[in-house]
């Protein structure tokens, strides 16, 4: 995003498929209410894995909701990122007829980090146990990182630019800013956001590489942090998908404008260096409140990454300190994903979800599992906290070493 001009992007329609609730008001009312649903794996191949806790998606049936012919091609990530752009769509009101005259008017962008695990290892065991014709003809398209995208552009019709971002799990805001870029070149409307499904077993092998992955067996305690328990981070599955539309456009077709992605900015410093991710992270929070007009002062919350390394941990601690100055010692910090895990791209999306409801609903959701906070943060705990929020700031970093922030304002506040 550049400064901020006549072409504005606003939040429209939200789609929430996360192991904490499938619909966006399921997944809200836990948020608040600051309901852990981390949990033992159950997923079928993942039992003697030294993966013991995860956030799982349940509940979610795709047959229900997705045609058979998608279906068939489509891995679970895919599946999540259908839905919650269903959702997203029924939530901003938008149907055919609103771009009927113009297809080429909504695009789609996703972020994903893996691609769809699920429907290769499948494939792979048909190939290995059974032989090469038993390999279905979609395995070269189900697996791939863009398969969403295409799949949500095939299935409502939407021609416009699409694209899918490929960036460490902080593509989730980058895939956001993406969308905005669209808006500003002339786009009317997009459907962008990211799931991911990363709890079958050929997935989670591959995860056990990453230093970082919390090996405790109690679900309360494997995912603390900012805290001196921190032990690293729980993946999770899911994601949200967002409606944006230029403003004029929204306004014109009377849509609910409920939030404006008003500033965008990201960095890279290298994978798991996280004492330089303070450095790296702080100046991407600079660069979203530049492109924002926003002052440090003017952020009412922080929706942080809270890895729950303690490297990590501290050194966002430190870039937020940098970056809003004192504001930054005394402004709440959340993080609800505390208490359904990481969804690696979808994980910023739903953050940035939370932050929208936060800034709709005048309150703060706590941070689950977290009590003995040991940085200088005001992390808020225990239960949600009221507030006026006007403007909401989002934190994302990736393992590999992106680091992104998007800067978010309530509607009230967009032209103040």
């Amino acid at each position: 995003m550049s400064t901020r001009k006549a072409r504005r992007t606003v939040v429209t329609g939200i789609g929430v498929v996360a192991p904490n609730g499938t619909t966006t008001e399921s997944f809200w009312k836990r948020t608040q209410e600051g309901t852990s649903v981390l949990d033992r794996v159950t997923r079928e191949g993942c039992e003697h894995l030294p993966l013991r806790v995860a956030g799982e998606v349940r509940g979610f049936d795709p047959v229900d909701l997705i045609e058979e012919r998608y279906l068939v091609q489509t891995d679970r990530f895919t599946h999540f990122a259908m839905a919650a752009a269903d959702l997203a769509l029924d939530d901003a009101r938008i149907g055919r007829a609103d771009y009927e005259g113009d297809p080429f008017a909504v695009g789609v962008v996703t972020a994903a980090g893996s691609g769809g695990g699920e429907f290769g290892q499948r494939e792979l065991q048909r190939l290995w146990g059974q032989g090469s014709n038993y390999v279905g003809p979609y395995q070269s398209i189900a697996w791939f990182y863009a398969a969403s995208t295409g799949q949500i552009s095939i299935r409502g019709g939407f021609k416009g630019p699409c694209a899918v971002v490929a960036s460490d799990e902080a593509g989730g805001l980058d895939a956001l800013a993406h969308a905005a870029r669209s808006i500003r070149g002339g786009t009317e409307a997009v459907v962008v956001g990211a799931a991911e499904a990363p709890l079958a077993p050929y997935s989670v092998v591959c995860q056990l590489g990453y230093e970082d992955l919390s090996d405790c067996e109690d679900p309360d305690r494997a995912y603390r942090p900012f805290t001196s328990d921190a032990c690293g981070f729980v993946p999770a599955e899911g994601g949200a998908m967002l409606v944006v539309e230029e403003e004029a456009a929204a306004n014109r077709r009377g849509a609910r404008i409920r939030a404006e992605l008003a500033g965008h900015s990201a960095t890279f410093t290298g994978a798991s260096r996280w004492e330089e991710s303070r450095e790296g992270l702080a100046r991407a929070i600079s660069g979203a409140l530049r492109e924002a007009g926003c002052a440090p002062e003017e952020i009412d919350v922080v929706f942080a990454d809270a890895l729950g390394v303690p490297s990590a941990d501290r050194a966002e601690a430190l870039a937020i300190a940098d970056a809003l100055g004192v504001h930054g010692k005394r402004v709440p910090v959340t993080a609800p994903k505390t208490g359904i895990g990481r969804a690696y791209c979808g994980a910023p999306v739903l953050d940035a979800a939370a932050a929208v409801l936060a800034m709709e609903f005048g309150l703060i959701p706590p941070t689950p599992n977290v009590v003995d906070v040991c940085h200088e943060l005001d992390v808020v705990t225990g239960r949600a906290r009221p507030a006026e929020l006007r403007t909401a700031l989002v934190l994302s970093r990736g393992l590999m070493g992106s680091n992104a922030a998007i800067v978010l304002r309530r509607p009230t506040a967009i032209h103040a």
